[in-house]
């Protein structure tokens, strides 16, 4: 079938440089069928890599005419890179990466986690600690006093937990896992001080490698030492720790910490500190943003033998409708 052979001879110079295989319509040196089929197919394939490859050499050509730009758009998106750092773009897919001005973004993306859960607070009074929690009932099935925020990590140990409650039972198993090795090693109570520091350490580790993500949570760690008395320590989501008279985590800490300093702890007992807690509790609730909660407190005090317990519900129950009528009064 002569008439159906493509005629190449009047291809470009250039495809001829890729050394096609033109087939010569007289004398052609593939006269048989399977002859013709080959040097087609190969002349399809070397046409159309000669295409693809001219396409190349063209487009490095225009590029190459082009470095001149080079210095302007390195500059251009250098200042866009220092302006996008402040919102974590580029800097944030790694917690083992610093931005250009120093900051850990999934850091503080995890401190966010922390924010955006309920109000979680801590009292030291002169006979004890007392701590308490917002809780966000999250179904209307849901059976009161489950989904606990508080925990017990020792007979004289105590944590709350603001943030994700998953990531917050973690530090917590640690937690009892230290006071258990200790008191097995050493033979007494692991002290609070100690207790915060190892937890604190833990934490941090989750901030220092790529594999790894930091927890979500923070906790207040409240705990009786027979030597300095009540104490009330604070780890967050970078792995820093301290110790406070009065500390409050959660979407409304600002407020509540603002309520907190108005306190005199150093005159409060236990009983009114409770009181207090479920004061600020519901005092700085947002009814039009927040769902419906309820309030879980604990303490450690002489009345419990200086033993981490939740508050009894009779009493926590009292505690919270007399806090609920003092808000009524001063909003009249």
């Amino acid at each position: 079938n002569k008439e159906h052979r493509t005629d190449f001879r009047s291809a470009p110079s250039e495809v001829k440089a890729l050394n096609v295989c033109i087939p010569e319509r007289e004398n052609s040196q593939f006269q048989g069928a399977a002859g013709q089929t080959s040097c087609s197919f190969t002349s399809i394939f070397k046409l159309t890599f000669g295409f693809f490859f001219q396409a190349s050499v063209s487009l490095g050509v225009a590029v190459a005419s082009s470095s001149s730009l080079f210095p302007l758009l390195s500059a251009v998106d250098w200042k866009r890179g220092r302006e996008m750092a402040g919102v974590g773009s580029g800097y944030d897919l790694s917690v083992s990466t610093f931005s250009p001005d120093g900051r850990v973004f999934q850091v503080e993306y995890a401190s966010k986690a922390v924010e955006n859960s309920g109000t979680c607070l801590g009292l030291v009074c002169k006979d004890g600690v007392v701590m308490g929690v917002e809780k966000f009932l999250l179904s209307k099935m849901l059976i009161p006093g489950t989904n606990k925020r508080i925990y017990a990590v020792d007979k004289h140990i105590g944590i709350s937990v603001a943030g994700l409650v998953a990531d917050a039972r973690q530090i917590v198993d640690r937690a009892r896992h230290e006071a258990s090795n200790y008191k097995s090693t050493y033979g007494e109570s692991i002290p609070p001080r100690v207790l915060s520091e190892r937890v604190a350490m833990f934490v941090h580790a989750y901030t220092l490698y790529w594999s790894v993500r930091p927890f979500g949570c923070a906790v207040l760690i409240g705990a009786y030492d027979p030597v300095k008395g009540p104490e009330l320590y604070c780890v967050e989501p970078a792995g820093t720790h301290g110790k406070f008279f009065g500390f409050a985590l959660g979407k409304a800490h600002a407020a509540a910490k603002t309520e907190v300093e108005k306190l005199k702890l150093s005159e409060l007992t236990c009983r009114e500190a409770v009181y207090h807690v479920c004061k600020i509790i519901h005092q700085v609730h947002d009814e039009n943003k927040d769902k419906e909660f309820e309030v879980e407190v604990s303490w450690i005090c002489e009345e419990t033998g200086w033993t981490h317990a939740a508050v009894p519900p009779e009493f926590l129950k009292e505690s919270e409708e007399r806090a609920k009528k003092t808000l009524d009064e001063m909003d009249d």
